[in-house]
């Protein structure tokens, strides 16, 4: 099907729709013979991915961190219900594509995206593959150039909202640096590369299938400017490679994968319509996996034997007399924080008893054995679901020597009343360790289950994360392990009910605003409070 004439249009699907014009690229330097980018949109607010700008809502001692939250992507089940939205973005080497993707990303504004170039998945070369690389006679331009099980791999992982680590490729030395980025979690991932359509497992998962199609002198002279500027290369040693293997590899293995494409956009960048319509279609599909999970939680898994995985402190003279004064509306703030302390530490120290042990015998300074007891794990990592859960550190800390600790920020989104994953910070190699997951107050559990399904998703198996808190309702408690029924759960005691704006009745009111001194909002809920600025 052939474009109106007289009109530069967009394929979506084998029918056409109106374009931007195109602009004169000839001059006389690289840059003139450029066409300009964006002509005719109007200015927008810069985004990057994972952040939108506006107000800060975590200030640390190092840096202010600007965030937006990302929304549930698992059910009541806790298994996820819905998967990253997976755009492919194909075409010759310098026709725009990255420049489409950040124009995407920037038109879309919606938080959590990720942008993964395949540049970055480069097979390791061999000593001899690098001799014929330093002299611009190795293909980087061919199928086998790309390591497509290790992208495969990492595009689903990341689709189903798992951490994942993405190799970075040095082009200078033609190799791939010693340390690895992590992503985690996304609404929407921009594949972009060359070969993005070139293999059949890699098209599979793909919801979006781009291509930039732009002439072929516009990517020459892109190439030369990119390569020589910001990669070292001399003009013949760029020309020389884009003669011998860029140029025959377009057209063999790159141009042909256009027709499986659902959207062909001429032009690249310069098109701001087919931008426009690409931003449409990912709006509605984002808005059709909208989930609603603590409406879910309310109404199910209610009304059952208290389970198995949950372990209450011992309510002796000395923890209800705890309680007792934390529980008091007229208990003073300082009192409040010596009582929930000592209760902390009692609650760390029976956490402390579920860990795995093994024997061991040790030899007394009076030469004699003693049979005893050892740790069986690696090593044991707290992580704080902010703020209240923070509170409990010093306690962790103080039973626990060297223990590592993470942070995740989880807030209620005041409009939907769901919860939003905001931050969060967890150490290396995490999956190796027991996880306490700390919160001071667990009401519907939708904010523990968001905590738990962040360790998961960075491969903490279940069994080995224990959810501590101060005071847990039923319907928390019941919440979490349904939808976890291997998580440990231990709580210094358990209230019946919720009320209407999801505090726990009889309860003991804004821990996080009891603890720190500060008020709030009378609409928010014990378990996602809003960071102190």
């Amino acid at each position: 099907m052939s474009s109106p004439p007289g009109y530069p249009g967009i394929r979506i699907s084998g029918c056409w729709a109106l374009g931007a014009e195109g602009s004169n690229s000839s001059a006389e330097s690289l840059d003139r013979l450029l066409p300009p980018v964006g002509t005719g949109r109007s200015p927008r607010k810069r985004t990057t991915s994972q952040c939108k700008s506006e107000p800060p809502l975590l200030r640390t001692s190092k840096r202010t961190i600007y965030t937006a939250g990302r929304p549930p992507w698992y059910n009541e089940h806790g298994t996820q219900s819905k998967e990253a939205f997976v755009i492919g973005l194909g075409g010759g080497s310098a026709s725009g594509k990255t420049t489409v993707a950040r124009m995407i990303i920037e038109a879309l504004d919606v938080p959590w995206v990720v942008l993964l170039s395949m540049d970055s998945f480069y097979k390791v070369l061999t000593k001899q593959q690098q001799e014929q690389a330093a002299k611009n006679d190795f293909n980087f331009d061919h199928p086998d150039a790309f390591d497509f099980d290790l992208i495969v791999c990492t595009l689903k992982k990341l689709k189903q909202g798992k951490s994942v680590k993405i190799p970075i490729y040095d082009f200078t030395t033609h190799s791939r640096k010693k340390d690895w980025k992590t992503l985690y979690g996304a609404n929407v991932i921009i594949f972009e590369g060359i070969m993005a359509f070139a293999d059949k497992q890699l098209l599979e998962l793909l919801d979006m299938k781009i291509f930039v199609d732009t002439d072929s002198d516009i990517r020459l002279v892109r190439r030369l400017r990119r390569d020589i500027s910001e990669r070292g290369r001399d003009i013949e040693g760029v020309i020389k490679q884009y003669n011998k293997f860029v140029k025959p590899a377009f057209d063999q293995y790159i141009q042909p994968t256009m027709r499986l494409a659902d959207i062909v956009v001429p032009r690249g960048s310069g098109n701001t319509v087919a931008i426009d319509l690409i931003v449409q279609h990912v709006h509605s599909q984002l808005e059709e996996r909208e989930l609603s999970v603590r409406a879910a939680l309310a109404s199910a898994h209610q009304c059952h034997p208290l389970p198995r995985t949950l372990s209450v402190l011992k309510s002796t003279p000395q923890v209800r007399g705890m309680h007792t004064i934390i529980r008091d509306k007229e208990t003073s703030r300082d009192e409040f924080i010596f009582y929930s302390k000592r209760l902390m530490r009692l609650l760390i120290e029976h956490a402390l008893s579920f860990l795995p042990f093994q024997g061991c015998t040790v030899q007394t300074p009076q030469g004699q054995d003693y049979e005893g007891r050892t740790y069986a794990g690696k090593q044991i990592t707290g992580v704080s679901i902010l703020r209240a859960g923070e509170t409990m550190e010093p306690a962790l800390r103080a039973v626990c020597k060297d223990v590592r600790i993470g942070t995740i920020l989880i807030q209620t989104n005041q409009l939907t009343g769901e919860p939003e994953l905001h931050y969060l910070r967890l150490p290396k190699d995490i999956s190796q360790d027991h996880v306490i997951l700390m919160d001071c107050t667990v009401s519907t559990g939708a904010a523990a289950m968001m905590a738990v399904r962040v360790l998961l998703d960075h491969d903490v198996p279940e069994d080995k994360i224990f959810l501590l808190s101060l005071l847990m309702a039923e319907m928390g408690v019941h919440s979490v392990a349904y939808a976890f029924p291997r998580v440990k759960i231990i709580t210094t005691a358990v209230d019946k009910k919720v009320n209407d704006l999801f505090r726990i009745i009889p309860g003991i009111g804004n821990f996080g605003d009891r603890y720190f001194g500060t008020d709030a909002p009378p609409d928010w809920s014990d378990e996602e409070e809003l960071v102190g600025t």
